[in-house]
């Protein structure tokens, strides 16, 4: 799995490890592989490489093919990512080539390297693995202010899609996670958002509503072992649901969004962050 450092990822990790299972997992510094090690014991195994890197990637990789002797991977977790936040208009677009490279060509990057291992090398002993690709409420729905993550996990929400039926012939299964709010690290680092590059322009008061509620959000989220007892799920059941979204308040922010009109949740997006229209 990639991004076993903190948050989801080690709790996957945690979970897995808890339930018998052997993890190799991505770290992209010497001093998280040595921590992660120490608390998740002997069943876990660090892979050093950032999902940026194909030559890292595909080193580590040869790693667990040596480890696994043969047999098939059961499954690869794509994790990693990163989140890249501010008003579409003024955007630096190096920005959002960085949040797509990361979250879009880091999980194409890791999938390629590890496919034969999970089994479409044939020749491997064992049942095919699963892909599991860590996508969020964003691929399905997108907030002001953070067009490039969302842009990111729709287009990997895509490449799952299409991942999924490419790899029936190899039988390995991709499956969608789709969190909202998580208990991690990443919402206590709302300060440091960078909302003043934009202090010039006409979103900054709403920047700034966005960077407060943040740290909120957090608070009222699911507990990330949550997610790891969802993953273990996924991997142990016989015929996963090909998406699963996981959230608090399913009904008021993911089910009833995805079916009212566009346009009333527009309106209600709008009020929530305290965004008037012109002339309103």
């Amino acid at each position: 799995m990639t991004g076993a450092s903190t948050g989801i990822g080690r709790a996957i990790a945690k979970t897995l490890i808890d339930a018998g299972w052997r993890v190799f997992g991505s770290v992209r510094k010497e001093t998280d592989a040595a921590e992660a090690s120490k608390a998740l014991g002997a069943a876990f195994t660090p892979l050093l490489f950032d999902v940026t890197d194909d030559a890292a990637i595909r080193r580590e990789a040869a790693k667990v093919d040596a480890a696994l002797g043969g047999r098939t991977l059961n499954a690869l977790i794509n994790n990693a990512g990163v989140a890249v936040a501010g008003p579409a208009a003024y955007l630096d677009v190096e920005d959002v080539k960085r949040q797509m490279d990361v979250n879009v060509y880091g999980p194409l990057r890791v999938t390629k390297a590890f496919l034969p291992l999970l089994g479409s090398d044939h020749a491997r002993e064992g049942a095919p693995g699963r892909i599991v690709n860590m996508s969020s409420v964003a691929g399905k729905m997108a907030s002001p202010f953070m067009a490039p993550y969302a842009m990111s996990k729709h287009a990997l929400e895509a490449l799952s899609e299409s991942l999924r039926r490419e790899l029936i012939v190899h039988g390995i299964d991709v499956v969608i996670v789709g969190p909202g709010a998580i208990r991690t690290p990443i919402w206590t680092k709302a300060d440091d958002l960078d909302v003043g590059r934009y202090q010039n322009t006409e979103f900054y008061g709403d920047l700034v509503k966005m960077r407060d509620m943040m740290k909120g959000f957090g608070d009222a989220g699911l507990e990330a072992d949550d997610v790891g007892k969802l993953v273990l799920q996924i991997l142990t059941t016989a015929r996963p649901k090909v998406r699963y979204p996981i959230l608090r308040n399913k009904l008021a922010m993911w089910t009833l969004p995805r079916l009212l009109p566009r346009r009333m949740v527009d309106k209600a997006i709008a009020k929530r962050f305290g965004m008037r229209p012109r002339g309103a």
